[in-house]
């Protein structure tokens, strides 16, 4: 086995020269030929497709700042489609690499394979059409529903509410696919309570990078399961998840309250996620924490909240402080348990240090809620402002030193510079909600906040909130702040190690046991297929 890596190895490095030298005569594409020929021996050659415009979509993604052409863009019809074309890359003398494409939703590139095949989940989930979902009871583990990777969060909420039923832990965008979120964790204000949306998964079918077609949950092939979630699309391909149901609540009552002390705003929501067991009724069902700043609007595209009779006094505030604290915090209710939903918030938020008569409620569906984005996202699509480059930048900051994090990052550097626009997120979660088995990343203490940077630029200026991004991670680095990326990008390998910390090895194991030849997410740019040792 060793000695076939290898030669596959030199032969590999080999095809890359050529492929350099040909393409400085315009020739590049003379480079798939090997791999097409071979594909046709399994007859799913005319599922790929290399027209400038099929190739063009696949280079991008909703970052807009990375662009890698793949050869081919494949389009299958079945899972056995997907499987097939794995398992030649895996039996191949030369094999290419695999990238799966769900909405595109990621913003470095992740989900491209620069001069290999992208798998078209997309196109893959309109020929299925929505059939991939299907809603069942288990006498011991209750309601659940099986799910299709390239299926939709949206569309899997509302086939399992025609059940009265609906998964516990969402991410705030609902039009991702459920094979994207479970390669990176899937979070959003429910996961202190609730967990990730990893924790959250029964079982699953994997393809694994040999092609095989494994069935694995935490009782069988458990190193398979743990691996594929939160594991960056590097072991397997997510063709069927198991996700555990509860009764869908009918309404949510939402509050805002502001803040002007960073320490009392960290410290109420630490309060309100202590109580955080998955059964108990006096406890939140959500909770996230934003910053408004004078860099934008008061109500912005994610969410439109604050009467406009409170903008001026609002804005007012921000002058005088620089930054405001936002903490949002939900509750849901159905017609049972409407009559006492407005007690039990105020039991829950008495005594917080919020600034007064700065307290702001609103009432919506349960789907509305889930699905607030859709409608900024659609204001933004009609005006041509939603496909522009997104210098995105989500970590994971240790709680011990969150305080350090806002005097250094929000103050002396985001509210500096002021260049915001867009988002910015600081909510907190508790790391017992995760299995640390799982290959998602996260740092060491008990509880840790999640921040997210979400811009929008011009085309022309991402770079500046490129540069601020770097910035926050060098002072991360200087003061020796354990950050951990959320959506990581990372440009080398020692970099990939210190994201993973105790968990590399572990991580480079389970790549060599269901990736050995390295093919699947090149985007996520963790493996050199030249420099790793062979097992």
């Amino acid at each position: 086995m060793a000695l076939n890596h290898l030669f596959s190895t030199h032969f590999t490095l080999l095809l890359i020269t050529i492929t350099l030298l040909i393409s400085t005569v315009g020739k590049t594409q003379q480079w798939k030929a090997p791999m097409l020929q071979e594909l046709d021996i399994d007859n799913i050659s005319h599922k790929l497709h290399d027209d400038p415009e099929t190739l063009q979509m696949a280079s991008e993604d909703y970052g807009h700042m990375v662009h890698e052409f793949p050869a081919a863009v494949f389009h299958p019809s079945s899972i056995d489609d997907i499987a097939t074309l794995i398992k030649s890359s895996y039996n191949s003398f030369a094999p290419f690499d695999i990238a799966l494409r769900g909405q595109g939703h990621s913003t470095h590139g992740q989900a491209m394979a620069r001069d290999g095949v992208v798998v078209d989940m997309a196109n893959f989930r309109k020929q299925r059409n929505g059939v991939a979902i299907s809603v069942s009871k288990d006498p011991l583990i209750g309601h659940y529903a099986d799910v299709g990777g390239e299926q939709l969060w949206i569309d899997v909420l509302h086939v399992t509410l025609e059940h009265g039923l609906a998964p516990v832990s969402w991410t705030d965008y609902l039009y991702l696919t459920v094979g994207g979120t479970l390669s990176n964790a899937g979070i959003s204000g429910q996961t202190f309570r609730y967990g990730p949306q990893i924790s959250n998964v029964l079982e699953m079918d994997v393809i694994t990078g040999k092609g095989e077609f494994v069935t694995c949950s935490s009782q069988r092939n458990l190193e398979l399961f743990h691996a594929v979630l939160g594991g960056l699309g590097q072991f397997g391909v997510i063709a069927r998840a198991r996700i555990a149901l509860e009764l869908a609540p009918k309404r949510v009552k939402r509050v805002r309250l502001l803040y002007s002390d960073f320490s009392a705003f960290t410290k109420d929501q630490e309060r309100l996620i202590s109580i955080n067991r998955r059964k108990q009724k006096n406890a939140l069902d959500f909770l996230v924490g934003m910053l408004l700043m004078n860099q934008g609007p008061i109500n912005n595209w994610r969410s439109s909240f604050f009467p406009l009779s409170d903008h001026p006094r609002i804005a007012s505030l921000i002058t005088q402080h620089g930054i405001l604290y936002c903490l949002e915090v939900a509750k849901y209710y159905d017609d049972q348990t409407e009559k006492n939903v407005d007690k039990e918030i105020q039991v829950l938020l008495q005594g917080l240090a919020y600034i007064p008569g700065f307290y702001y409620e609103k009432n919506a569906s349960y789907v509305e809620f889930l699905n607030r984005v859709r409608s900024g996202e659609l204001k933004l699509q009609s005006q041509g402002l939603w496909d522009v480059p997104h210098p995105w930048l989500n970590l994971f900051i240790p709680k011990s030193q969150i305080l350090e994090f806002n005097s250094g990052v929000f103050i002396d550097i985001v509210l500096k510079r002021n260049i915001s626009s867009g988002p910015v997120l600081v909510y907190p979660m508790n790391r017992n909600k995760w299995d640390d088995r799982m290959s998602a990343s996260i740092p060491e203490e008990d509880v840790f906040y999640t921040v997210g940077f979400l811009h929008s630029s011009g085309f022309d200026a991402w770079h500046k909130y490129d540069a601020q991004n770097r910035e926050i991670l060098e002072f991360c680095s200087d003061v020796g702040i354990k950050v951990k990326q959320y959506l990581p990008t990372h440009s080398t390998q020692e970099d990939w190690i210190n994201h993973f910390g105790t968990k590399w090895m572990k991580f480079l194991e389970r790549k060599h046991q269901f990736d050995p030849r390295m093919i699947l997410s090149p985007g996520q740019k963790i493996f050199n297929k030249q420099l790793q040792p062979v097992f």
